[in-house]
C-alpha cells in the first residue's frame, strides 16, 4: 500500500483501472514516462472485462486483474492509480483504492452524482489521499498560454463538437464534453455564478446529445457553451473577449490567436471572430492591420500532449504531497447539480422531445472558481 511521503528518488508504483480507450492511453503514457527514466513504475492493469484486461496486460507487459481487490492483494505496495472506468463506476472503484492508501487520478467527470463525488472526497480526506480530476484540457498548452494574457474576460464562446461514437453513453453530452469548457471558464473567471440557462435534447442516445448553456457571472461576464456528440465535424474551440482584446483558442491545434483592438474598439465581434477563424485555418503569422486599427498575432505556444502533462502533474502532487492543479473542489460538477435548469437537463431522456429549460437563479460559492 502507499506510504506517506514517498521518497523523491523512489519510483512510484502505479496501476490503471479500466482498459478501455482512456485507460489504454494512461497505460501508454505511464509506460513512456517509465521508459524515459522518470521515477514511476507501471505495475498493473485492472478491468472486469477479461478480454480487455488480457489484451492490455499483453501489450504493456504488466499483470492484469479483473478486480481491484485481486490487484491490491497481488502487487504489494501501490502508490497511485488512474481510474478510467465508466463514470457511473468511479465511486465504487475509488473507495477500495482510497481505503488502501492509494492516491488517485480520476477521469472526468469525478462522479455521476454529487453524492458519489462527495463520497470520494470524504474518503480522500479521511485517508489523507491526493485526488486529481482528469480535466486534461487544463493542461492544454494553448490554455496555459491564454492564462498569461488574461486580464478581465467579459464574454466567452465555447464550442465542443464530436461525431457520434458509442463511447461514454453512460453520461450526457454535458458531462461527457461540455464539462471541459465549463471547468476552464470557471477557472478563468474570478467571480461567482449568478444565473444559468440550459437547453438540450437526446438525438441518438437515451441521454442529451446536444446542449447549449448560458452562464452569467456576478461581475457581468457571460459565457455561452455549445456541446454536441452528434455533429458532422470535430470542433474544440474557445473564444473570449476582454477590453480591447479578442483571443481565439483551438484546443486540437494547440493554437492561440490574439487580436488587439485600438482604433476599431467598436468593431462587430462577429467580424473579429471571422477574422480569427480565417487566420487559424490559414495557420499563418499575421501582421498588423493599421487601417482597421487591429493587430493580429499568433501567440507562441510550447506544444505538448495534455494527457502526459496531466499525468506528470499528478505524479508530482503524489510525490510532493501537494494539492493538484485540478483538485476535487468540483466547480463545474457542483454547478451542474446546484442549478435547477442543469439538473433538469441531466434528467432528460429520449422520446420527450426538445425542451427549453427554466431560467433559474442560484447561490454559488467561491468553489466554482475550480
Amino acid at each position: 500500500m502507499a506510504e506517506e511521503g514517498v521518497a523523491r528518488t523512489q519510483a512510484l508504483r502505479v496501476a490503471v483501472v479500466g482498459a478501455g480507450a482512456f485507460g489504454r492511453n494512461h497505460l501508454r503514457v505511464l509506460r513512456e514516462l517509465e521508459q524515459a527514466g522518470q521515477a514511476v513504475e507501471l505495475v498493473a492493469v485492472v478491468d472486469r472485462d477479461s478480454a480487455a484486461v488480457a489484451a492490455a496486460s499483453e501489450k504493456f507487459g504488466v499483470p492484469g486483474f479483473e478486480t481491484i481487490e485481486a490487484c491490491l492483494a497481488a502487487v504489494g505496495r501501490l502508490d497511485a492509480a488512474s481510474v478510467c472506468v465508466p463514470t457511473v463506476h468511479h465511486a465504487s472503484a475509488a473507495a477500495p483504492l482510497l481505503a488502501a492508501g492509494v492516491d488517485l487520478l480520476i477521469e472526468k467527470p469525478l462522479a455521476a452524482s454529487l453524492a458519489d463525488a462527495d463520497l470520494i472526497l470524504d474518503l480522500a480526506r479521511k485517508h489523507g489521499r491526493v485526488v486529481q480530476v482528469g480535466h486534461l484540457e487544463r493542461f492544454n498548452p494553448a490554455v496555459t498560454a491564454a492564462r498569461e494574457h488574461l486580464h478581465k474576460p467579459m464574454f466567452f464562446e465555447a464550442h465542443r463538437l464530436s461525431i457520434f461514437t458509442p463511447r461514454s453513453l453512460d453520461v450526457d453530452v454535458v458531462l461527457d464534453l461540455m464539462i471541459h469548457d465549463l471547468d476552464i471558464v470557471l477557472s478563468l473567471v474570478a467571480s461567482p455564478v449568478r444565473e444559468v440557462r440550459a437547453v438540450g435534447l437526446p438525438v441518438l442516445s437515451r441521454k442529451v446529445d446536444i446542449a447549449n448553456v448560458r452562464v452569467e457571472f456576478e461581475n457581468g461576464c457571460i459565457a455561452n457553451f455549445t456541446a454536441s456528440r452528434v455533429s458532422t465535424e470535430r470542433v474544440r474551440k474557445l473564444r473570449f473577449f476582454q477590453p480591447h482584446q479578442y483571443l481565439s483558442l483551438d484546443f486540437a491545434r494547440q493554437d492561440l490567436l490574439m487580436i488587439d483592438v485600438t482604433a476599431a474598439a467598436g468593431m462587430d465581434p462577429a467580424m473579429l471572430a471571422a477574422m480569427a477563424e480565417k487566420a487559424q485555418q490559414a495557420g499563418a503569422q499575421l501582421g498588423g492591420h493599421p487601417s482597421a486599427g487591429l493587430s493580429l498575432k499568433k501567440v507562441s505556444v510550447e506544444l505538448g500532449e495534455p494527457l502526459r502533462l496531466e499525468i506528470e502533474a499528478f505524479l508530482r502532487a503524489v510525490r510532493e504531497r501537494t494539492r493538484p492543479l485540478v483538485s476535487g473542489r468540483m466547480g463545474a460538477l457542483r454547478l451542474l447539480w446546484r442549478s435547477r435548469s442543469m439538473r433538469r437537463l441531466q434528467g432528460m431522456r429520449s422520446g420527450r422531445g426538445c425542451r427549453t429549460l427554466c431560467n433559474c437563479r442560484i447561490s454559488c460559492d467561491a468553489g466554482f472558481s475550480g
